[in-house]
């Protein structure tokens, strides 16, 4: 019986609570015991209304996005400087380093230096992580029907897009979105399911058909997409209901979750982050927004066990009734690694 996919999920990825020291060149280690070299840093300062940088190895260091809002990419000169063995160098930017100011920061490793994949019609430049199921997508729109290569050897099941070179919303697909070929969610609006033609079509283990809606596929635009696939011990996609009581549903995900990252599809309301650093204990009431630069909130709304979360709250943004929510949560530990061994509770 095979357990997990991965025994050791810090190898791929891990979240970070730190504070800001206000230097050029800071240089933060990850805190796990395993090291990672990210290709995909997200920072949001957890106390100011500064925006979420989203930075990635495949675009470049200092080339920031914001979750927040429908921007281009913006070279920032004081914000992620290089993508180091064993996590990363920042400048002093407010929005990820000013001195005395807390932050958080989830890091994914992907392939490193990316590669040309032809197995699409368009040509993509990409970085992957089989294992991990992750990949970093680049590619150039061409306004008509295409296939792009994600790389992965799997289907993946989540999906996120951005134009790097124009002010298109974000958008995010989830194989278990209410409606996949012609609704959508981006993650900068708190927008529920949106009317999205052109959008996207047939997912392969080696491509993704996208049609020629201008947030995936302007002809002479650039475009970004993290893609993850599902490894069992890992990593978990997927939905539940909401019962609109405070003692809500529990979703098993068979791990112990580092990230989670949720969205109601049915009401308005933000995406929601947690992980398993920055209050490092039950309950998760620690929240950041993914599409607004509030500060950090504190409300009891989730909790990590050793196979899954818990809702705890009624309100709309976790658990409205009869809402449905999609999401995407990493492991900090299989349930039970290859060796049989059971992880534990927090």
């Amino acid at each position: 019986m095979a357990y997990t996919a991965v025994d050791d999920p810090e190898l791929y990825f891990q979240a970070l609570a730190y504070t800001g020291q206000g230097g050029d060149n800071d240089a933060y280690t990850l805190s796990g015991d395993s090291n990672l070299q990210p290709d995909w840093v997200w920072i949001k300062n957890r106390g100011t209304t500064n925006e979420h940088l989203l930075i990635d190895s495949v675009r470049g260091a200092l080339k920031a996005l914001n979750s927040n809002d429908a921007t281009a990419t913006d070279t920032i000169s004081n914000s992620l400087k290089s993508f180091d063995s064993d996590g990363f160098t920042l400048g002093g930017n407010t929005s990820c380093n000013a001195d005395g100011n807390t932050y958080a920061s989830w890091s994914w490793k992907a392939g490193g230096s990316a590669s040309n994949n032809t197995d699409g019609n368009t040509t993509t430049s990409v970085s992957v992580n089989q294992t991990a199921g992750f990949s970093i997508m680049k590619y150039d729109g061409d306004g008509n029907e295409s296939t792009i290569g994600h790389g992965l050897g799997a289907e993946p099941e989540y999906l996120i897009f951005k134009e790097i070179d124009g002010a298109e919303s974000w958008r995010v697909w989830s194989k278990y979105s209410p409606d996949t070929s012609t609704k959508a969610l981006a993650l900068n609006l708190t927008d529920a399911m949106f009317s999205q033609t052109n959008w996207i079509g047939a997912i392969s283990s080696s491509t993704i058909t996208i049609g020629s809606d201008s947030s995936i596929n302007t002809s002479g635009n650039s475009y970004i997409c993290y893609a993850f696939a599902p490894k069992k011990g890992y990593s978990a996609i997927g939905k539940y209901k909401g019962n609109g009581d405070a003692d809500g549903p529990f979703i098993y995900t068979g791990f112990k979750p580092a990230f989670l990252l949720y969205k109601n599809t049915d009401t308005a309301d933000s995406f929601f982050l947690h992980d398993n650093k920055r209050q490092g204990f039950n309950d998760q009431n620690e929240l950041l927004f993914a599409d607004i630069t509030q500060a950090e909130s504190t409300v009891d709304r989730i909790r990590f066990t050793a196979n899954g979360f818990k809702t705890l709250d009624s309100d709309k943004g976790v658990n409205k009734s009869g809402d449905n929510y999609i999401y995407i949560a990493i492991a900090e530990a299989p349930l039970v690694n290859s060796e049989g061994v059971p992880t534990t509770a927090r």
